[in-house]
């Protein structure tokens, strides 16, 4: 058949399977979505199914319009009969169907989820809920999660006050919901699910009906999900789930990995096919990534290999500071812009997105047009934009926007209303939203007297204090502090960009002059209006390694390889946390066809100051033979040693000191004062003649990089 030609043996016994339940291991560029469409087409084509009844489940609705359009390619009949769907789409559909049986009106609505937070906010206003003990989107998270697992509120367990007061906001919610015929997103699976459980009629109906089923994604799958498709399935389908355990990523969404497990068990599959040949990358690539992941355990196993040749080695690049980290990228990507590779081929990927900022000034600085995928840039996160709406306020008390953006958050207890009263009488009076502020009594004079106590209190400090003062005391750092639950791990990632903003004004400080408050706000400003590459633009690629996934590319860089960072330091403290963080790394080193680069910095600023790291132990579990060190030094040793500092002044495994001519008049440890900056310490060294640097931190500005040539310091 003109179907089966093309496909390499393993797809082929994929695709020609009989009527029976299968797991197909894909691997990384192996071909899972022509599998899966091929088997929908030879079903169709050999008779041994319609249209009529076939399922298939993806994850997003771009994966389910590419399956039609394939398909459509593929078959020579209309494919709308065809159930190709997401799993909320799918269940959507049915309970459309049975809107009687499901309880719902039939023109039921669906709550974004906007509208779901909104739904919540104004519940626990009715109930009465203290929205600072209990944040309503902490309390959405709580009500979505919950559902996910398949519990509704009177299955919850609630040991505490705490937890049988959201139980109770739950259930009124799910009342509410009711009462207004609407359902979110998680209810529509959950609905459905019930649905299935408890009318017999309905699910034999689909039962007879659907008997092959295909999942896409199988490993990203949760607990519901999984309990939905063998609803589905019964005892006599088909289920031809399409995965691979080493790419499962999303345990943080509730995503279950040992759903493979279980199907293997539930479904008794005999048939474990394995794709193991990747379209992809070239056999370097590929050979670090089986390295890599055959640490973890419990994997179900698979070795990828291409028919292609060896290609490139992995390039290796250790910088002494993260800036000096995006620097060598920029470098490199204009020498392979050069080359005839276009920047849209190219990406940036980073385990955290607070990694982005020093890329992201290092692509403007160079004039590289680049987009932010699957996120917003760094100066346009709601965390930055409420910490430099605080910084405008306390710079410029006419600015009425940095007022509205802040005066209620952190929620204070300034409601609307009283928002409302002040704009009107700045009106009436025609001012700004501040005099009416200054006038007005309770919670609103309390925010004044916090703002003009910052004012004053960072009068007389440098730019990353000032800043490093606001958020401690602005109650931003707090706030973000205090967060609990699924809400957590978000949190987490917005403090890591509020530090990393203490950065960026250490590092504008160490470039520029005019190192006031004003000039770093315009210069926050004016990176956040940089254009933002369109779709059609020749622009590079910056995301997170979870944004990567699906993604391919000539080029990749892996940014950020210290211990603590990639893998996160979170991972330790989590049972099978190191095991995902290693399928993440996987995941990141797979997206690259050609050419691999693998980089981190000696050191890094965190909160203002120099941290010192350590290589990550990802880079240790990759064989020698496919690194290409590109700083010979650690060519020479291949140590992973760590680059923690014996002293704080002082890196343990420092190069830059021994590169030093002896005849240098500086050494490490050394009081030196600046006209600019004061009084400070050498802590770091490197280069000789016109290149000669020193890194000095300095009592009041803090660390900075200082050229000699230029630097006109004195020994103290």
């Amino acid at each position: 058949m003109d179907l089966l030609n093309g496909l390499n043996p393993e797809q082929r016994l994929a695709v020609t399977l009989p009527h029976q339940s299968a797991l197909i291991l894909a691997g990384a560029g192996s071909g899972k979505t022509r599998v899966l469409t091929t088997r929908i087409a030879y079903l169709v084509s050999t008779g041994q199914a319609s249209p009529h009844s076939i399922l298939a489940v993806t994850f997003t609705n771009k994966a389910a319009k590419e399956m039609l359009t394939r398909l459509s390619a593929m078959l020579p009949i209309n494919t709308r009969g065809l159930w190709i769907g997401t799993f909320h789409g799918l269940c959507n559909r049915m309970l459309r169907a049975h809107h009687r049986e499901a309880n719902l009106p039939q023109t039921f609505q669906i709550l974004d989820s906007g509208d779901q937070l909104s739904a919540i906010k104004r519940l626990m206003k009715a109930m009465n809920v203290d929205d600072e003990k209990y944040p309503p989107r902490e309390m959405q998270l709580f009500i979505s999660g919950s559902k996910e697992q398949g519990l509704r509120a009177n299955e919850v367990e609630a040991y505490d006050p705490y937890t049988r007061r959201k139980v109770e906001v739950f259930a009124e919610y799910d009342a509410q919901c009711q009462r207004e015929g609407v359902v979110d997103f998680s209810e529509l699976l959950l609905r459905c699910y019930e649905l299935l459980s408890r009318n017999t009629s309905i699910r034999e109906h689909y039962q007879e009906r659907f008997r092959h089923i295909l999942v896409d994604e199988f490993q990203d799958t949760n607990p519901l999900q999984y309990r939905w498709l063998k609803l589905l399935a019964g005892k006599n389908n088909a289920l031809f789930a399409v995965g691979d355990d080493d790419q499962s990523i999303y345990a943080f969404r509730g995503a279950h990995v040992g759903n493979m497990q279980e199907l293997l068990r539930d479904f008794h599959v005999e048939n474990v096919i394995k794709l193991e040949q990747n379209y992809r990358s070239h056999g370097n690539i590929l050979d670090a990534a089986n390295a890599l992941i055959s640490r973890n355990r419990n994997r179900l196993g698979k070795n990828l290999w291409t028919s292609e040749s060896g290609g490139e080695t992995l390039r290796v690049y250790e910088a002494p500071t993260d800036v000096e980290e995006a620097g060598f990228i920029v470098s490199e990507i204009q020498q392979l812009k050069s080359e005839g590779v276009n920047l849209k081929e190219i990406a940036l990927l980073y385990r955290s997105n607070a990694q982005s900022r020093v890329l992201e000034h290092a692509l403007v600085s160079a004039g590289l047009s680049y987009r932010v995928y699957g996120g917003l840039r760094f100066f346009e996160r709601q965390e930055i934009k409420h910490a430099l709406a605080y910084l405008r306020l306390m710079e410029n008390t006419d600015d009425d926007n940095a007022l509205l953006r802040i005066i209620n958050f952190p929620t204070r207890g300034i409601g609307a209303r009283s928002i409302e009263q002040l704009q009107e009488a700045a009106k009436q009076n025609n001012t700004p939203l501040w005099d009416a502020a200054a006038r007005a009594g309770g919670k609103v004079s309390a925010f004044v007297a916090m703002i003009e106590s910052l004012r004053s209190a960072t009068r007389e400090l440098p730019l990353p204090e000032i800043i490093d003062h606001v958020l401690q005391h602005g109650s931003l750092t707090a706030h973000y502090q205090n967060e609990t639950g699924a809400k957590k791990r978000e949190a987490e990632e917005r403090l890591e960009n509020l530090n990393e903003l203490i950065n960026a004004a250490t590092l504008f400080v160490h470039e520029n002059e005019d190192d006031s408050l004003t000039a770093f706000l315009s210069h926050a400003s004016l990176e956040a209006g940089e254009h933002q590459a369109g779709d059609q633009d020749d622009a590079l690629h910056l995301m997170t390694v979870h944004a990567a996934k699906g993604l391919e590319f000539h080029t990749v860089f892996i940014t950020g390889l210290e211990e603590g960072l990639f893998p996160h330091q979170n991972s330790i403290n989590t049972d099978g946390g190191l095991d995902e963080e290693r399928r993440l790394m996987y995941v990141a080193i797979t997206r690259a066809r050609r050419r691999l680069y693998l980089s981190f910095a000696q050191s890094r600023m965190l909160h203002g100051q120099v941290s010192y790291g350590m290589a990550s132990s990802f880079l240790r579990e990759l064989p020698d033979n496919l690194l290409h060190w590109l700083t010979p030094r650690i060519s020479a040793r291949k140590s992973f040693d760590a680059y923690l500092p014996s002293t704080p002044s002082a890196p343990a495994s420092s190069f830059a000191a021994s590169e030093q001519p002896r005849s240098s008049p500086w050494r490490s440890g050394q009081a030196v004062f600046h006209t600019k900056f004061g009084e400070g310490m050498i802590v770091n060294l490197e280069g000789s003649g016109a290149d000669a640097r020193v890194q000095v931190n300095f009592r009041k500005a803090g660390v900075k990089w200082l050229a000699l040539e230029y630097a006109k310091l004195t020994a103290l």
